[in-house]
This record gives C-alpha cells, sequence and structure tokens, in this order.
C-alpha cells in the first residue's frame, strides 16, 4: 500500500523546514563565535563601520573584529589596520590603516591614513592604538546598531532557540514512526500465492487413499 498524498506532504515539508532550520541555525553559531566569542577570546572588540574612509576595504555598515594590543610598538607595523583613539583616553575610536612607523627621540610614532582619505592622520604614541583588525563581516552593523548593546545577547538567545527547535524536530514522535514504518518491506504486488495451505476438505486424506491402492504382497488386487 503506497503512502497517502498528504503524508508525503507533510514529509516533504517537514524535511523542508528542518533544512532551512539547520541552516539557520549554522548561520547565527557562525555569528555569535565570529563576533562575540572570538573578540572576548582575543581581548578585542567588534566595531561597526559608520563612515567611508576605509572604502573599498570596509564599507559603512560593515562590523570589524579587532583583537587585543598589548605593546603597540613591537606588535604593529605598517600596513596593519589598527583602531585607535584620536585623543588620548577619549573613548572614541577611528579604525585606520598604518603608513608609516616613525622612530624619534621621544619614541615610536605611528602615521595613519584611511584608505579612501587623501591626507594622512596626527601622528599618534603607541598608547593610543587599543586594537588591530582581524577580520570584518560586511553589513551585519546595520543589525547590530539597530540592537545597540543588547546584541550579543540577542544572537546567544537566537542560536539557544534555534539549537532546542532542531533537536526537537530530531526527536518529535512522526519522525520516529516514519523511520519504523521504512524499515517495514513492502509487500510484493507480483506475489499471488495465498496466505494459507490448500485445503483438501475434512473427509479427504491422501495418505488412506494412496495406500488402498497399493497390494499387498501375494495377496489378491
Amino acid at each position: 500500500m503506497g503512502t497517502p498524498d498528504g503524508a508525503r506532504g507533510d514529509s516533504a515539508l517537514a524535511g523542508l523546514l528542518s533544512a532551512v532550520t539547520t541552516a539557520l541555525l549554522v548561520a547565527v553559531l557562525a555569528l555569535a563565535g565570529a563576533l562575540v566569542v572570538v573578540p572576548r577570546a582575543l581581548d578585542g572588540a567588534a566595531l561597526t563601520v559608520l563612515t567611508g574612509s576605509m572604502v573599498p576595504t570596509y564599507e559603512p555598515g560593515d562590523v570589524v573584529v579587532v583583537r587585543g594590543v598589548q605593546d603597540a610598538a613591537a606588535e604593529v607595523q605598517v600596513g596593519d589596520v589598527v583602531t585607535f583613539q584620536p585623543v588620548s583616553d577619549d573613548p572614541t575610536l577611528v579604525t585606520h590603516r598604518v603608513v608609516d612607523k616613525q622612530f624619534t627621540g621621544d619614541g615610536v610614532r605611528f602615521v595613519t591614513r584611511g584608505d579612501a582619505n587623501g591626507a594622512d592622520d596626527d601622528p599618534l604614541v603607541p598608547e593610543q592604538i587599543k586594537g588591530v583588525a582581524l577580520y570584518h563581516v560586511p553589513a551585519v552593523g546595520h543589525v547590530s546598531l539597530w540592537l545597540g548593546g543588547h546584541r550579543g545577547t540577542v544572537v546567544v538567545a537566537v542560536a539557544a532557540a534555534l539549537l532546542v527547535y532542531a533537536v526537537l524536530m530530531l526527536l518529535r514522535p512522526d519522525r520516529a514512526t516514519a523511520t519504523s514504518d521504512d524499515r517495514t518491506p513492502a509487500p510484493d504486488p507480483t506475489d499471488d500465492r495465498p496466505d494459507h495451505r490448500p485445503d483438501h476438505g475434512p473427509d479427504h486424506r491422501p495418505d488412506e487413499a494412496l495406500t488402498a491402492r497399493v497390494p499387498s504382497p501375494g495377496g489378491a488386487p
């Protein structure tokens, strides 16, 4: 007996929903790892690009992940993209590329410039440099700005919800029933044999009839 069309449709829809949920779960977990876990592990941060000074490297709305810097004079080199405080101890941060590293009598000085800018920034002392860019995630910053300071919590919460949903989908009872039904062999449509042995009738015994036809030795037929 074939599977009803309705059951097939439900099974296909459930499979599609499961695949979409799995893809979303993987994407959210990847974002959570890239934007929350990695920066915290490296004493860094995930920073949203607000201007076009680093176009085409970074577009407004991209998120740049930077690692923390302990000794900028030793760690930072020309060509690195760094996040710095234009004014020492000011919380404002700028992310530009190092175009020159100068060794003066007063110590090391860094010169930075945005990739889209035509002029250099003011020289920086090592203490002004707070991080070195590792990678960026395009366009996610628009959502990050909308969520504000709750973005990390929201990402983790969504990932947890999708994970729970995926587990429930895998453990749902109808999935187990479908798996059990799939293991049951289907009947062979070419097999016309009856399910019972031939019935010779209540008064017919083939063994006795055969015995009556065999003459005993030396006896009459």
